[in-house]
């Protein structure tokens, strides 16, 4: 009996045969088909570089995981805004309708990354995850979920710091009997009505999750086990963000100065109701650390007049609730666990922890040395302005670059 075996490889290599133990080469050659660009996923920060290529008349192929473009946005909670004004919110060379407010809903910008999508013709491969990055020679080999594998000189990283929740554990959590359930997960108060309910975490997420709970009549707890940044979304009216920007301008640290001490006139002494607050400027801790600020839309009211009630962080759980690191313990019904996310680069990418900065954040939109042609978009988590003000900044950067090797 004859067998034919072939073997694919990047680049010019004989076709091989085996034929009754001995080996034959054959001149004929293998090519593989190398794709110039492929961005990896097609939320905000994909079609925001698919937008600019589009643009600069550069071709591309984007993957995403799922069937949808924007997928995380059309499972984001449904009270859920945008934190930043939306004159600094869009993405590249389509601004939002005039008639759109001032912060953009969850259903409105899902429906804009529709008309975004066919504005600039983008056409996703859907259902396709990528779960690994990996060199071959010159080129870059991604496999595929599907089973197949692309071939690429550059790949574009566009799955964002927030691509898998994190889940911590502690002991006892199996043995609870109420549902503990991420963020991530989370829609609205209904299932919760009725309920006592604990938010783990205090970042953006747990304290707006706590306050959409508390105004439905929720028994809500929040634990706040670190120091955060307090920053009023709006002041008199005015958006903060417009109000940081012109502040930013005055010399000598005047504005942040100025900025430290309305805040403190605005939310008062918190350390009482169990809020920790971070010494330093919001957007220093922010640029240095890439701690985000807490933009209050009325958490912090909620939490004075007793609708919300802090609690220290977590010891162990019951059957019945949690014990506190402070002694107390306290039964609950529900938990959500507003507890972040992580990107995942560093088992996405081959030896992708070269990538990371310590606080496992990409160092660079441009990678270099072992990883030239790999690309981030969305993931400087130091600058002011939001995630989308960043991925414009960053979708912008990596244009350019791919556009000098045209």
């Amino acid at each position: 009996m004859h067998r034919t075996i072939v073997l694919s490889f990047a680049g010019e290599f004989p076709k091989l045969r085996i034929h009754s133990f001995i080996l034959y080469i054959y001149p004929k050659s293998i090519k593989l088909e190398i794709i110039k660009n492929i961005i990896i996923g097609a939320g905000p920060a994909g079609l925001a570089m698919a937008g600019r290529l589009h643009h600069a008349g550069i071709d591309y192929t984007i993957l995403e995981k799922s069937k949808k473009v924007g997928n995380a946005w059309h499972n984001h909670y449904d009270r859920l805004h945008l934190h930043t004004v939306k004159q600094w919110s869009h993405l590249p060379y389509m601004p939002f309708p005039n008639d759109f407010p001032t912060y953009v809903s969850r259903k409105q910008l899902v429906d804009y990354f529709d008309k975004y999508v066919a504005r600039f013709n983008i056409q996703p491969i859907f259902n396709e995850e990528i779960n690994s990055i990996k060199k071959k020679r010159e080129h870059w080999q991604l496999n595929a979920s599907s089973g197949k594998s692309y071939f690429a000189e550059n790949v574009i990283i566009a799955t964002g710091l927030n691509s898998k929740p994190n889940i911590p554990k502690w002991e006892g959590q199996e043995e609870f009997n109420g549902d503990i359930i991420h963020s991530a997960f989370y829609k609205n108060p209904k299932p919760y009505i009725g309920k006592k309910t604990l938010v783990v975490g205090f970042g953006n997420t747990g304290a707006e999750v706590a306050l959409d709970l508390s105004e439905h009549g929720v028994e809500t707890y929040v634990v706040a086990r670190g120091e955060i940044s307090l920053v009023p979304r709006d002041l008199n009216g005015r958006p903060v963000q417009v109000t940081a920007k012109q502040l930013e301008k005055l010399p000598f640290g005047f504005g942040d100065w100025l900025g430290s001490q309305i805040r403190k006139i605005y939310f008062g002494n918190v350390k009482k109701y169990g809020i920790k607050v971070a010494k330093g400027h919001p957007a220093v801790l922010l640029k240095e650390t890439g701690k985000t600020p807490l933009i209050d839309i009325g958490t912090i009211t909620a939490i004075k007049k007793g609708q919300i009630k802090i609690l220290p962080d977590i010891d162990y759980f019951t059957a019945k609730g949690v014990q506190f690191k402070n002694g107390q313990h306290i039964d609950f019904d529900s938990v959500i666990l507003a507890t972040g996310f992580h990107a995942k680069i560093e088992k996405l990418i081959e030896r992708g922890q070269e990538l990371l900065d310590k606080y496992n954040c990409p160092k660079g939109a441009i990678a270099a040395g072992y990883h030239k042609g790999i690309y981030f978009v969305g993931f400087d988590n130091y600058k002011l302005g939001g995630i989308i003000g960043t991925i414009v900044d960053d979708s912008k950067t990596v244009v350019e670059v791919l556009s000098d090797e045209v």
